[in-house]
């Protein structure tokens, strides 16, 4: 009596639940949510209460624990809530595939670079059949992406001060310096003065005098990384308003005795340090607050400044003094550097000045040259040349300055090299310049000068290619715009009866040639058929390759044919540089390239029309079931039900479509089926409005909600023949669904 009741009572359950929901679900699991566990391989330890991951150790265990019975397809799926418990859009940490026997088992996890938090929740969910278990308490997790000690130093510049004077209740920022830019605002911080808790950012700025550190908060892991600060101590002092006394004059002749620099404020307790530009000229001193600038230095023009610092006062540094050369003054070389001399020539050396009624004297090997008071010289020696000039009128007199030396060769012979003249890559330049890069003259004991920019425009050059004089090519450069004229390059320079072969450059260029290949068709139909690949240039005289994936299949062939699917291309031989075509890929066909724009059969009422459009093809031919062709192009109207037959055509290959337009049935699902034998009312059949598509899914229950049949494309086939029936009259329930919405839903009782 009991069972009969528990039987009824689950009938009318699952019959209210057809009718108030748009699917069934059968309870089979309860979960119990996630438990840490202790870690299996490491001795000794306890189940986790924090995680602390990081690069050296980031494995964690929990404890899944799960009653019911699980289907073979389930996997069970570990996931992790955010930082806030909130599982919104849950991160998947595990999935066991191996545990449906197992009703408690061990599952480990890591964390993720970005997990960072304490409210971390976890749960674990069922796949077959679909359960989610309850949410664990919050646990505070964090990956310890930086473990190092924090450096921070004044605006992030990396110095490491100890302690830092601030000026009249001014602030200054201090900034973490040495994590990695991109990870700087991953992590929360936490700064303090004095021990007292101001920040949480990368950076701050001070808020009064005090002892200042950071380290990293990870929460309850923060003990594990072990990040704290270098410490900084910040004191207020007061301004001193440093500043340099106005001098008597800021330009200065060279070798005048000038009046010290001299600090405003003058304290015998406080030191001071002086810089030119600053470079400190004067050290720290302990009343050091005045400078004589060093006049007879070249370098004594410059920005002058000084630090002062003391007890109660702030650390300060003035504004500079700019001093200037009153007698300053410029010589220029108008020649080269190096410059060659042969016998019986004459090079000329010059410079220019804006001295003040200047004098000159000229130098050969640190000697004086006597009669030389002029702006140039001539020479005929090799030697080390420069000029002194002195300024004899204006404000400063008597100043020399030295122009830059001249060094002039004789040498015994030239060396030429040649060179791209810009960047060069064998055979995929089209074009490309060559020329006389540099120009040395060697000495007699072997060393060489760089004498380019002085003889180079007296050189007379002769080009070679293969070592054949280059007709009409006598420039210090060479252009080559052809592959016809690939080989190997020298110049011969000549200058003075002297004359040079220079470095040999091989060039080849690309051919300026284009090369195509076309083919009769890109689609494969069978062995019996030949595709041809021809190339539109003549091969006659050519010395070629045909590929195929890579792959030389024939060096003779002046077109190709080709019965098999592959990738084919033509490769040409220029010289050493290959003429390679556009590749053609010939596919095997494929008759799925064939869409209807309908699923299964075409269906519509009886007595209006269907369109059907195909897809894929290059031509299409429409038939009916008496082989009539109905139609020619890529849709076709249907009025009449039957059997149709589409021939599309992919290049020169055929696909068959066979297509089967039926009335739309107006029958209602049948809710009785007599699965007997007879032949009749055997089957489920229901209308072809549901049946035979591949977007319809059709779903059987049996009372207890276990499912029966679960197809997509139901061929109107349930029950099968070999089905047995536990009982004679069995109820069943049906929903038939798409991917939006539930269609139909119902009961079906099957009488035997």
């Amino acid at each position: 009596m009991k069972k009969a009741l528990f039987t009824t009572g689950t009938t009318l359950a699952m019959a209210l639940m057809l009718l108030s929901s748009t699917s069934i679900n059968a309870q089979a699991i309860a979960l119990q949510a996630p438990e840490p566990a202790d870690n299996p391989n490491i001795s000794g330890n306890s189940p986790w209460d924090r995680a602390c991951g990081s690069s050296t150790f980031n494995e964690y265990f929990v404890t899944i624990k799960w009653a019911g019975s699980a289907n073979s397809d389930n996997q069970f799926i570990l996931e992790l809530s955010n930082a806030s418990g909130s599982f919104s859009s849950p991160t998947v940490i595990s999935t066991i595939t191996d545990q449906n026997s197992n009703s408690e088992f061990l599952t480990s996890f890591t964390l993720s670079t970005d997990i960072q938090g304490s409210g971390y929740r976890m749960r674990v969910r069922s796949t077959s059949p679909a359960t989610t278990s309850p949410v664990s308490s919050p646990y505070s997790m964090y990956y310890l992406g930086f473990t190092n000690n924090l450096h921070m130093s004044p605006e992030g510049d990396g110095s490491t001060p100890g302690t830092l004077q601030v000026c009249g209740g001014g602030n200054v920022t201090l900034s973490v310096d040495n994590v990695p830019p991109t990870d700087l605002n991953t992590y929360q911080y936490s700064w303090f003065r004095s021990g007292t808790p101001i920040g949480t950012g990368p950076s701050i700025e001070t808020s009064g005098d005090g002892e200042y550190f950071v380290y990293i908060d990870y929460g309850d892991c923060t003990g594990s990384a072990n990040t704290e600060s270098n410490h900084i101590i910040i004191n207020s002092g007061t301004s001193s308003g440093i500043a340099i006394n106005t001098p008597a004059s800021t330009s200065l002749c060279a070798g005048e005795s000038a009046p010290a620099l001299e600090a405003n404020v003058q304290n015998g307790s406080y030191s001071y340090t002086w810089y030119k530009n600053g470079e400190i000229v004067q050290a720290e001193q302990a009343g050091a607050f005045t400078y004589t600038i060093d006049t007879n230095n070249p370098s004594f023009i410059g920005d002058y400044t000084v630090e002062v610092k003391g007890s109660g006062i702030c650390t300060e540094t003035s504004q500079a003094v700019t001093i200037t050369n009153a007698g300053a003054f410029t010589v220029n070389r108008n020649n080269s550097e190096n410059l060659v001399v042969l016998p019986s020539q004459i090079q000329t050396l010059s410079v220019t000045t804006d001295a003040n009624s200047p004098t000159y004297q000229w130098y050969r090997n640190g000697t004086a040259i006597p009669s030389t008071n002029a702006a140039s010289l001539d020479i005929s020696q090799a030697g080390t040349y420069y000029v002194s000039v002195t300024q004899t009128g204006g404000t400063c007199s008597s100043t020399t300055i030295n122009s830059e030396n001249t060094i002039a060769v004789s040498p015994t012979e030239f060396r030429l090299e040649i060179d791209y003249a810009t960047p060069y890559s064998e055979c995929t330049e089209s074009s490309i310049v060559l020329e006389t890069a540099n120009i040395y003259a060697v000495l007699a004991d072997s060393s060489e000068i760089d004498v380019t920019n002085d003889v180079a425009t007296s050189f007379s050059y002769q080009w070679h290619k293969d070592g054949v004089a280059v007709s009409a090519e006598s420039a210090k450069s060479i252009s080559l715009t052809s592959s016809d004229e690939n080989g190997t390059y020298s110049v011969e320079g000549t200058f003075a009866s002297m004359a040079s072969t220079s470095n040999t450059l091989p060039v080849q260029l690309s051919s300026n040639a284009s090369l195509t290949i076309t083919s009769t068709s890109t689609v494969y139909c069978s062995a019996e058929d030949t595709i041809t690949i021809e190339a539109s240039i003549d091969l006659t005289d050519e010395d070629f390759e045909w590929e195929k994936d890579g792959n030389i299949i024939s060096t003779t062939d002046i077109s190709l044919n080709v019965s098999e699917p592959g990738t084919y291309r033509l490769v040409v031989r220029k010289g050493s540089c290959p003429l390679i075509s556009n590749e053609i890929t010939v596919a095997p066909l494929d008759p799925e390239l064939i869409t209807l724009d309908v699923d299964g059969d075409v269906i519509f009422p009886e007595g209006s029309s269907k369109t059907v459009t195909a897809n894929g093809g290059t031509s299409y031919r429409w038939f009916n079931a008496n082989n009539i062709e109905i139609g020619s192009t890529a849709s076709i109207t249907f009025t009449t039900e039957g059997s149709y037959t589409l021939i599309a055509n992919v290049d020169d290959c055929q696909v068959a479509k066979p297509i089967t337009v039926a009335y739309l049935d107006l029958f209602n699902i049948p809710n009785v089926i007599t699965p007997n034998g007879d032949g009749a009312n055997d089957q489920w059949i229901i209308p072809n409005s549901y049946s035979n598509k591949s977007d319809v899914n059709v779903i059987i229950y049996n009372a207890k909600g276990a499912e029966v049949l679960n197809a997509t494309n139901y061929s109107n086939n349930w029950p099968e023949s070999s089905m047995a029936f536990s009982s004679q009259n069995m109820v069943f329930y049906y929903v038939i669904k798409n991917k939006a919405e539930t269609l139909k839903q119902g009961t079906i009782t099957v009488i035997r």
